[in-house]
């Protein structure tokens, strides 16, 4: 069966993900917020038609983070306040943060629907690990928000771009022993 799925090269995954991140960072660096953000939303746009063309299906975390590109692009443009653009990693953070808090306390972690093709894990370790990213989400809407609100345009730009890319790439490297622990070998039977 999951020989029917069609899975991407991991560079190509790897540009369709951070291929507008980086557009709207090198834009930003040479022009302005505005001028980044008018790139951002088409570029954007396009990687997710890219994925569906590639694999006839967007994968939920780019699809809801690109509906939330959209809208919140096209209020910072439309009013002219980048304060809508700014809380954009806030809002996608809480986002996931809640819709992961209410799969674990209504049992079905749905951490497991997202990743279930990359990791095999028993009940128990998607119970823990959908919990400890809720937690990281939620941990990371109230840092953007302490660092936007507090810090010059450009730091935050800085912040977005590399800070939440990297703390997020090291706490996914942390949750390695929980994964390896929780793993279930395809050899064990449920039996044991």
């Amino acid at each position: 069966m999951t020989s029917d799925k069609k899975q991407l090269h991991p560079l190509l995954k790897l540009l369709l993900e951070m291929g507008p991140l980086v557009l709207f960072f090198i834009i930003y660096s040479k022009v302005d917020l505005r001028t980044a953000i008018v790139s951002f939303i088409p570029a954007t746009v396009a990687a997710l038609v890219a994925y569906y063309v590639l694999q006839r299906k967007v994968p939920v975390m780019p699809l809801v983070s690109g509906a939330i590109v959209v809208v919140f692009g096209g209020l910072t443009l439309f009013f002219d306040n980048d304060h809508f653009f700014k809380m954009k990693p806030t809002i996608v953070s809480a986002v996931f943060g809640v819709v992961l808090i209410y799969g674990y306390v209504s049992g079905r972690p749905l951490l497991k629907t997202v990743l279930d093709s990359a990791f095999n894990l028993d009940d128990a370790g998607w119970h823990k690990l959908t919990l400890r990213w809720a937690v990281y989400f939620f941990f990371m809407a109230a840092l953007n928000e302490v660092v936007w609100r507090n810090f010059s345009e450009s730091t935050w730009v800085s912040f977005k771009v590399f800070g939440l890319t990297a703390l997020t790439v090291v706490f996914a490297m942390a949750q390695t022993p929980l994964l390896m622990r929780y793993e279930v070998k395809k050899d064990e039977t449920k039996t044991g």
